[in-house]
């Protein structure tokens, strides 16, 4: 197949979503595929006018870049929200417009909205006050919605969006397709699992509200009262140093190490150095930096919401904990730093579980989405008129 793959973002391979594209690409050219992979600087070429509005011009460009060019692709996977003007298109055009739109969405947009009104109320939202919500409602939401009925299949990396657009948006059984997000095979490391207590701490995530990072700052602090030995890396943040620290107890900042960009060819060693990792994120799709710390054994604490609960069972393979609560939060943690049989037992289960999430197994799945979605589109382009 001739695959267009788009997303909004820039081609930054340290980038969650941006690795995402990047792996897919990478795994269908190893089965035989033509993969072209159009990032925010290939399409739009020059900054646009009304910054608020990027989103909308790269739907737009993209839609006329695939309608300029009808047979070049055999089919078009364009993240959401970016592929709600091209889906129009296709459907006010039908066959004769471009090649079947197969959707890929992260998660789920109601979740976040819900998670960070809450938020908003304890005032640990940054910029989501009324204006913020409304503003979210008329337009991003409104992307999202166009993305999600006009495609003619989807794939979504989080059973929770997964089912919230089949279900919100009445799309039809077998139409959506639940595909996780993938480890690379470098990730699946030996790691030594030190008797006695643990005391190395990892985040990995870029430092936002919805990351919860309040909650963070606040287990960490009780967390150090009781062992003022532990220590705790923030890594891959993209904000300095100082922005960081701020938001920890006083007391436990020269505790914390920032770094705030991590080279991919680093990261695996950035997971080996630590014992446990912690990532009580608010709302996610299906975060890599997760799966990646369980491909190299790593214990993990993390939240039963969203992407997470699908690949963490709790005293299975990992530890869950409710969203934004720093006391659960620290309890759970504290018992991996004290137990060197259950960090050993639950970081040898989730590496083995990862073994199932594998770029190579996701690709397997997305090629059958798009075989499916072509071979659909052929049919019907055989039974209108002009072909009988």
């Amino acid at each position: 197949m001739r695959i267009v793959i788009a997303i909004g973002v820039h081609r930054h391979k340290e980038a969650g979503a941006a690795g995402v594209v990047l792996n897919h690409a990478a795994e269908l050219q190893k089965r035989g595929h033509e993969v072209e992979c159009w990032f925010l600087e290939d399409v739009l070429q020059a900054p646009v006018n009304w910054k608020r509005f990027e989103a909308l011009y790269f739907a737009k460009e993209v839609a006329r870049r695939i309608a300029k060019e009808t047979g070049r692709f055999d089919v078009a996977n364009v993240h959401a929200p970016w592929g709600c003007i091209y889906g129009r298109w296709r459907k006010r055009n039908g066959e004769a417009g471009g090649p079947p739109y197969v959707l890929t969405m992260q998660g789920s947009e109601e979740r976040y909205v819900e998670m960070m009104k809450l938020e908003e109320r304890k005032g640990r939202a940054w910029n989501f006050k009324w204006k913020n919500r409304l503003w979210h409602r008329i337009y991003h939401q409104r992307m999202y919605d166009k993305s999600i009925e006009t495609a003619d299949y989807g794939v979504v990396a989080n059973r929770e969006a997964w089912i919230c657009a089949e279900l919100k948006h009445k799309r039809g059984p077998g139409r959506f397709w639940y595909v996780p997000n993938g480890t690379e095979e470098r990730f699946f490391i030996a790691r030594e699992f030190s008797p006695g207590g643990a005391n190395k701490l990892l985040f990995v995530g870029t430092w936002l509200d919805r990351k919860g990072i309040y909650y963070l700052a606040d287990a960490f602090a009780t967390l150090a009262r009781e062992n003022p030995a532990l220590r705790l890396t923030v890594a891959g943040c993209s904000a300095a140093e100082a922005e960081v620290k701020k938001m920890f107890a006083a007391e436990t900042r020269d505790c914390v190490t920032v770094i705030p960009f991590v080279k991919r060819d680093e990261i695996v060693d950035l997971y080996a150095g630590h014992d446990i990792f912690v990532f009580p994120s608010l709302v996610e799709g299906m975060p890599l930096t997760l799966l990646e710390a369980m491909a190299t054994g790593m214990p993990v604490v993390t939240t039963n919401t969203s992407g997470m609960a699908d690949v963490v069972e709790d005293g299975a393979n990992g530890l869950l904990v409710p969203a934004a609560d720093a006391e659960a939060l620290a309890v759970r943690t504290q018992k991996l730093c004290q137990s060197a049989e259950l960090r050993k037992r639950l970081g040898l289960a989730a590496q083995e579980t990862m073994r199932k999430y594998t770029w190579q197994r996701v690709a397997e799945q997305l090629e059958k989405v798009f075989e499916l979605a072509v071979r659909n589109s052929r049919l019907r382009s055989s039974r209108s008129p002009g072909n009988a």
